[in-house]
């Protein structure tokens, strides 16, 4: 398998991400990020469950829920990565204290205690050879409106480039 393919889906919800798992509760859950792989005695250090209200750039309003879980990517002891099902319970024991939306929208913050944390969506799980690999992608800033416009428009409406409307490449 390579981990780096991007042919996957990203930006999983959580209830995604614990269903996958469930087939597999004794295979290692290996996350991904910037091309390596999360060392073996990473930890789970918190989850927890946020609502949000916003004005975007259009001053339309927004709400969302999201699950932020984060990791610190360390090395301790001779600890291999932690079985899918460990990966499990621990959400399970977080839910009966915190409500988590199983459709909130799944936010995985990142460090090894030197680097700052980054944000990252995930890719859904994939199970090779006894090791589950979610592929963590940077998660980036975008603008709303925009993208409501670009899917309300029609795909020919939207290429500024070439035949289609003549012009020259707007980006």
């Amino acid at each position: 398998m390579n981990v780096n393919d991007k042919t996957h889906s990203s930006d999983i919800s959580l209830g995604h991400l614990v269903d996958v798992l469930s087939g597999a509760p004794d295979a290692q859950l290996i996350f991904t990020y910037g091309g390596n792989s999360i060392r073996p005695g990473y930890h789970v250090t918190e989850v927890k469950a946020a609502q949000f209200s916003a004005l975007d750039c259009g001053a339309n309003p927004e709400a969302w829920s999201e699950i932020f879980i984060q990791l610190w990517d360390i090395d301790e002891d001779d600890r291999t990565h932690m079985p899918a099902g460990k990966f499990s319970v621990i959400i399970r024991k977080v839910a009966d204290y915190v409500r988590l939306g199983q459709t909130a929208k799944l936010t995985f913050e990142v460090s090894d205690g030197v680097d700052p944390m980054a944000l990252y969506c995930a890719s859904t799980p994939h199970l090779d050879n006894g090791r589950f690999y979610v592929e963590l992608v940077a998660r980036a800033s975008s603008c709303k409106p925009r993208e409501r416009w670009l899917a309300e428009k029609p795909v020919a409406e939207t290429l500024c480039c070439g035949p289609v409307n003549g012009s020259k490449c707007c980006a």
